[in-house]
C-alpha cells in the first residue's frame, strides 16, 4: 500500500487501515485507572511507512474505533472519544499568526483539530519574540504560516496546515475561508476584522474574535445572524496606536479562550460568548463576561 492509494487526502482502503489500527492497539489504564483500548504513538507511527496513511488517518480510523490515540489521553474524561473523532474531522481558519493567531494555533494543534488553514502575509521579526508563541530565534526572517505549518508538523502530525502567505482581503476570501467550519480573528487592525467578519457572515462560518492591549483582554463570538463587531467598534474603522503595548499575557489568555470558543462551536457544548464579551484585565485582576442584549 503506498501514499498513491489516497483520493483527496484521504485513505482508500478503511477497511484494512481499521484492522491494522485495532491489531497495533493494546488496552492501557488511563490516569483515573481506568481500562481502555490505546494506540500507543511508537505504534501509529510505525503504521505509517507500512500503510503508506498518514497520521490522521490513523487516528481517525482508531477513533472510530473507540480506540484512543495515546497523545489524547488526557483529554479522555473532558472530551470523549466522539467528540475527539469530531475534532478530528474539523477544519478551522485562522487568520493572523502572530499573538493572538500563534498561541491559538498550537491549543487548536493539541486539542487534534483535523485542518487548519493558516493565513497570514508576514515574516518573524525580533520584536515578536516578546509575545508570538511561534516566534524564536531560529525562526527569524521565516514565514509564520509556514512556521505554523512546521510546528504543527512538529507538535501533531495527525494535524494538517494549510498555509496562505498572503492578505485576506475580500477578494480572496471565499478561496481562502470556504470549507472551514469556524475562523479564529488573530487580526490587529480594526478594518481587516471588519473585512473578515463580512466574509465569514457571507459564507455562514462562526467567528471568533479577539483583542488584546497591554494588560486587557477581550473575546467575542460571532454567527453569521449576529450584530458582530459593530456592537465593539460602531462606525470606527482605523485601528489607535496601542499606548500600552502588548506584554505576552493578554495574547496567549484571548487565544486560549478563542481555542476554547472554537471547542464550544465544534462540539455544541457549553455557552459561546456571543452578542456579548469576555474580558479581562490581568493587572486589576478583574474577569467579566457581560452581553450587549437582543
Amino acid at each position: 500500500m503506498t501514499p498513491g492509494n489516497r483520493i483527496n487526502g484521504s485513505f482508500m482502503d478503511k477497511d484494512r487501515l481499521q484492522k491494522v489500527t485495532f491489531e497495533h492497539s493494546r488496552m492501557l489504564q488511563d490516569h483515573t485507572g481506568e481500562e481502555l483500548r490505546v494506540l500507543q504513538e511508537s505504534a501509529a507511527l510505525s503504521m505509517i511507512d507500512d500503510l503508506g496513511a498518514d497520521l490522521a488517518d490513523i487516528y481517525q480510523a482508531a477513533l472510530a474505533q473507540d480506540i484512543l490515540p495515546e497523545r489524547y489521553l488526557r483529554n479522555r474524561t473532558s472530551i470523549s472519544i466522539a467528540e475527539q473523532l469530531r475534532l478530528a474531522k474539523s477544519n478551522v481558519a485562522v487568520i493572523g499568526a502572530g499573538g493572538l493567531g500563534g498561541q491559538a494555533l498550537l491549543c487548536l494543534i493539541r486539542l487534534g483539530i483535523g485542518h487548519l488553514r493558516v493565513v497570514d502575509p508576514e515574516v518573524f521579526e525580533a520584536s515578536n519574540l516578546n509575545r508570538q508563541a511561534l516566534c524564536t530565534g531560529a525562526s527569524l526572517g521565516r514565514a509564520k504560516a509556514e512556521v505554523a505549518r512546521h510546528t504543527a508538523a512538529e507538535i501533531n502530525p495527525g494535524v494538517g496546515v494549510t498555509p496562505f502567505q498572503e492578505k485576506l482581503t475580500a477578494d480572496n476570501a471565499q478561496s481562502v475561508l470556504e470549507g472551514a467550519e469556524v475562523i479564529v480573528d488573530g487580526l490587529d487592525s480594526i478594518q481587516d476584522r471588519f473585512t473578515l467578519e463580512a466574509a465569514a457572515k457571507k459564507l455562514s462560518i462562526p467567528l471568533v474574535h479577539a483583542a488584546i492591549d497591554g494588560f486587557v483582554a477581550q473575546v467575542m463570538t460571532i454567527f453569521p445572524s449576529d450584530p458582530g463587531l459593530q456592537l465593539l467598534y460602531g462606525q470606527e474603522r482605523s485601528t489607535p496606536a496601542s499606548p500600552l503595548g502588548n506584554p505576552v499575557f493578554a495574547p496567549h489568555l484571548a487565544a486560549t479562550l478563542q481555542a476554547m470558543e472554537v471547542l464550544k462551536i465544534l462540539l455544541n457544548r457549553g455557552k459561546p460568548a456571543r452578542k456579548g464579551m469576555i474580558s479581562a484585565d490581568l493587572e486589576s485582576g478583574d474577569f467579566s463576561q457581560f452581553s450587549f442584549g437582543g
